[in-house]
C-alpha cells in the first residue's frame, strides 16, 4: 500500500512533517516560509513565484484577502495579444492558468487529524473535507517518506504572536497541509452538493454533485437527451453517468431500465445519491465499468470529454481528455454493445474542432471505422456566459462552438457478434 505524500520543514527551530493534500497531484513543496497576518502581498507573491510555499499562522479571513491580492498581482501583469492562430492561443491559455494555480497553490493552510482548521476565524470545513478526502485518519502525523523537504523560515515581516507560530499550538496539531486555494475549492462545491443543481429537463429537480464529479451546471447537452427520438424503452447504457443526470432524465422519459456506468468512486456515489433523491433507483442500477457493461441495449448514452487536452484537476477530467481516448473506446466497442436496430447516442461539443485540436473528418472516420454510420443529429447552441465573453482569448471558437447528440447506428445490422 503507498504511503500518503509527506511534506517536512522546520518552524520554530524544530523539524516538523504533516500528510500532504493535493487533488490535482501537485507535488510537496520543496521550500515553506511561515507567514502570518503580518506578510506582506508582495513579498508572499515574490515568494511563490521563486517556487517558495507559505504556511498561513495568522487569520484564516486574511489569508484569503492575501490570496485576492496574489491574484491581483498575476493578473496585472502585462499581457501580450493573444496569437492568431487559434490552436497556439489554446495551448498558451492553459499555460497561463496553469501557471496561475501554481502561483497561487503556493499558499498554504494547515489541518489537524479531524479536518479542523486551526486558524482563528476560520470556517468549518471538516464537512467538505471528509466528503472529498474521506474519513479522517486516526493517526494524525503520517509515517514520513522521502517525497519531499522544505526548510521553512519566517517571511519577511511575518513571525509567531500572541502563540500563533509557537510549536505548542497550531504547529503541533498540524496533521496535514493544503493549498488554500484547493480547500476554498472543496468548500464551495460541498455547497453546490447541498444545494443542487435545478434541471429543467427533470421538472425543475436538482442534480447534487460531489467534489470532483462534473457538474451539468451546462444543460445544453442535458436538454439534447430530453429531446431525441427515443429507439426504446426497454433498456439503455448510460456510459460514463457522472452525477446520473442523463440516466435520470432516460428514466423519467419512460426507459425501464438503465445501466449507468463509471470508473470513479466519487461518482460511482455520486449517480447512486442522486438517481435515490429523484425516486429512479428502481430503474436505474449503477455499476463499476470501464466504459460499457455487458451485453447489448437498444439505447446507448455517452458524453466523453469533448478537448483532447490534458486535464489538471479530478473535475476537469470531464472536459479534458488526451488523444480522445474514451471518445475513440466509446466508438470502437459501440457495435458490439447494440442491438442490431440499436442507436448509440454520442453527445459530443465541436469546440475542439474549433480550436484546432480534433478535425471534423477524424470524427466521421472514427464513425466508418467502427461500423457505425450516422442516423441522426440534433444541434444546440451553448447558453453559458463564456460563449458572448469577448474578451476571452478564446472567444472565437466559443461563440461557434456547437453541441450535437449523433444518432449511431450499425453500419450492417446483419454482422453482429455476440457481446
Amino acid at each position: 500500500m503507498n504511503q500518503p505524500p509527506v511534506v517536512e520543514w522546520t518552524e520554530a527551530d524544530r523539524p516538523r512533517s504533516a500528510r500532504w493534500r493535493s487533488e490535482n497531484g501537485s507535488p510537496p513543496p520543496r521550500r515553506i516560509a511561515v507567514a502570518d497576518d503580518r506578510t506582506r502581498a508582495d513579498e508572499a507573491y515574490k515568494l511563490a513565484c521563486e517556487g517558495t510555499a507559505l504556511l498561513w499562522r495568522g487569520d484564516f479571513h486574511n489569508a484569503r484577502q492575501l490570496l485576492t491580492a496574489m491574484a491581483r498581482r498575476i493578473d496585472r501583469r502585462p499581457r501580450k495579444a493573444p496569437p492568431a492562430d487559434v490552436t497556439q492561443a489554446f495551448h498558451v491559455h492553459r499555460a497561463a492558468q496553469n501557471h496561475r494555480a501554481r502561483i497561487l497553490g503556493m499558499l498554504l493552510v494547515p489541518l489537524d487529524a479531524d479536518y479542523g482548521v486551526p486558524l482563528h476565524r476560520a470556517p468549518d470545513v471538516r464537512e467538505a473535507c471528509t466528503r472529498a478526502y474521506g474519513p479522517a485518519q486516526p493517526d494524525p502525523t503520517p509515517t514520513p517518506t522521502p517525497t519531499a523537504t522544505g526548510t521553512a523560515t519566517a517571511a519577511p515581516q511575518s513571525g509567531a504572536e500572541g502563540g500563533a507560530d509557537t510549536v505548542e499550538g497550531p504547529a503541533a496539531a498540524t496533521a496535514s497541509l493544503v493549498s488554500l486555494r484547493e480547500l476554498l475549492a472543496l468548500i464551495g462545491a460541498n455547497e453546490w452538493r447541498r444545494k443542487g443543481v435545478e434541471i429543467p429537463a427533470l421538472g425543475g429537480d436538482r442534480i447534487h454533485p460531489h467534489y470532483g464529479v462534473f457538474s451539468p451546471a451546462r444543460g445544453e447537452y442535458v436538454d439534447l437527451v430530453a429531446e431525441a427520438p427515443l429507439p426504446s424503452q426497454e433498456l439503455a447504457f448510460d456510459i460514463g453517468t457522472g452525477t446520473g443526470v442523463l440516466a435520470s432524465v432516460l428514466a423519467r422519459r419512460g426507459v425501464r431500465r438503465i445501466v449507468a456506468t463509471d470508473q470513479d468512486p466519487r461518482a460511482l456515489a455520486c449517480a447512486r445519491e442522486n438517481t435515490e433523491r429523484l425516486g429512479v433507483a428502481g430503474q436505474v442500477e449503477v455499476v463499476e465499468a470501464d466504459l460499457f457493461p455487458a451485453g447489448r441495449a437498444p439505447l446507448v448514452v455517452c458524453n466523453p470529454p469533448w478537448v483532447p487536452a490534458k486535464p489538471t484537476s479530478p473535475v476537469e477530467r470531464a472536459v479534458y481528455d488526451p488523444g480522445n481516448q474514451m471518445l475513440h473506446g466509446f466508438l470502437k466497442a459501440l457495435a458490439d454493445h447494440l442491438t442490431p436496430d440499436g442507436e448509440g447516442w454520442l453527445i459530443l461539443s465541436d469546440l475542439a474542432e474549433h480550436l484546432g485540436l480534433r478535425p471534423h473528418a477524424e470524427l466521421l472516420d472514427a464513425f466508418a471505422t467502427s461500423g457505425l454510420t450516422v442516423l441522426g443529429r440534433l444541434d444546440i447552441t451553448p447558453r453559458h456566459p463564456r460563449a458572448r465573453d469577448t474578451s476571452d482569448p478564446l472567444h472565437v471558437a466559443r461563440a461557434a462552438e456547437v453541441t450535437s447528440l449523433w444518432r449511431l447506428g450499425l453500419a450492417d445490422p446483419q454482422h453482429t457478434s455476440d457481446g
